[in-house]
């Protein structure tokens, strides 16, 4: 299979002839969800629009001005997805969507290089890639990379992308060609029919591939590697190029502007300062932490001296928390048959303690009247409420069936 996207990368339209058009149902992703979707596929003379494979996400475009949902092959054929038919033997235009096609020619060319300077450099073989929306990456076959090695493999890279050095496709008839014993190669298909496309970035690597590539390395700009991770003996490099580095830095430098004026100091004491607040939070939540404990036993104390005290205790503290909630119920029970507390806002936290019976009854529909969901056992429910609006529907259910029950 040998399409006019994979001869000429940079081509961005041409017309072709309707060789059938067919129903099909497919699932494709709409907004991050998958979803079947009746349409149909369509298979032209020939294409610019790219279909999945090698690790590269298919192309977007359209054909008459019809987008084109997703592009899949099939032996040697290209099915394009469409919501609406085409005649077969019509004559259509195809347009290829250049900014997604761009960003996936400099990744996967980029892809390309990081593998050959890694494995010339250190003898470590690329086992798979993946091209993702914001970032790639790269499983390289070793137990552990340093620092050192991440920075030289990147620093050749950068180096080779000044250089401008050619990459280019060639076409193999005959898949016995001798000249592909030295192809770098993880396997053809087994579906794959006709020519063999190997690219060759020139002086550094030949890689069967069927890919979209930049002509020159001078086009993918920068690369740069973000992140390494061991994961199942292999480690896992994570890097962008080409426009995404330029986004990047533009990303990095708004956030680089918008902690300076929060945090009073420049990009060089982000760090120190981020520190220093984290101490300084820290110290806070240990004192809020305390004064919370102190505020639930002044609560029991002004509860058990209280002369005729509510044999229903009911509470919300909107800055409390769950050390407060056990406090309080420590403090009040058992004086109390019932305590209802509750802290947060319009969501937070409740707790139904005291005698058991009523707890184990009432628990359920209070969480249900909250919005939430809780456990309980001993004499003790309680959970996450959604619906802190609903406490006073909740404490007024709670006083009836008491009131019932005495």
């Amino acid at each position: 299979m040998s399409l006019a996207c994979q001869k000429d990368s940079y081509l961005r339209e041409l017309t072709a002839f309707v060789l059938s058009c067919e129903a099909a149902q497919v699932k494709i992703v709409v907004n991050g969800k998958k979803q079947t979707f009746k349409g149909f596929h369509v298979v032209l003379s020939d294409t610019v629009l790219f279909p999945e494979g090698g690790g590269q996400p298919d192309d977007r475009g359209t054909i008459d001005g019809i987008d084109v949902l997703q592009v899949q092959r099939d032996g040697a054929k290209v099915l394009h997805l469409l919501p609406t038919p085409l005649d077969p033997g019509s004559e259509v235009k195809v347009k290829v969507q250049w900014d997604r096609r761009w960003d996936h020619m400099q990744q996967h060319s980029g892809q390309h290089l990081v593998t050959a300077i890694a494995d010339a450099e250190y003898s470590f073989p690329t086992t798979s890639w993946n091209l993702g929306e914001k970032t790639s990456f790269i499983e390289i076959d070793t137990v552990s990379i340093s620092d050192e090695q991440i920075a030289n493999i990147e620093r050749i890279t950068n180096e080779k992308i000044m250089a401008g050095i050619n990459m280019f496709p060639t076409l193999y008839e005959n898949v016995q060609d001798p000249s592909l014993k030295s192809v770098r190669t993880r396997g053809l298909p087994d579906d794959h029919v006709g020519a063999v496309r190997v690219v060759t970035i020139e002086g550094i690597e030949t890689n069967m591939c069927c890919g979209t590539h930049v002509r020159s390395l001078s086009h993918l700009q920068a690369l740069k590697i973000l992140s390494s991770e061991k994961r199942k003996g292999k480690v896992i490099l994570t890097f962008i190029a080409g426009e995404r580095v330029m986004t990047y830095v533009a990303r990095s430098y708004d956030r680089d502007r918008q902690l300076t004026a929060l945090l009073k100091g420049g990009p060089e004491q982000h760090l120190e300062l981020v520190e220093k607040l984290q101490k300084s939070f820290k110290t806070a939540s240990k004192s809020a932490t305390s004064l919370l404990r102190e505020a639930a036993i002044l609560e029991g104390r002004v509860y058990q001296l209280s002369p005729h005290p509510d044999p229903f205790f009911s509470i919300h503290k909107k800055e409390g928390d769950n050390e407060f909630m056990n406090s309080l119920a420590r403090e009040v029970l058992p004086s109390a048959t019932l305590a209802f507390i509750t802290v947060g806002d319009d969501t937070g936290l409740f707790m139904l303690s005291g005698e058991q019976a009523l707890v184990a009854s009432l628990g359920p529909q209070v969480a249900a009247l909250l919005g939430g969901k809780g456990a309980g056992k001993n004499g003790r429910f309680q959970g996450k409420a959604t619906k802190m609006g609903n406490r006073a529907p909740a404490e007024e259910l709670i006083r009836q069936h008491m009131a019932s029950s005495q």
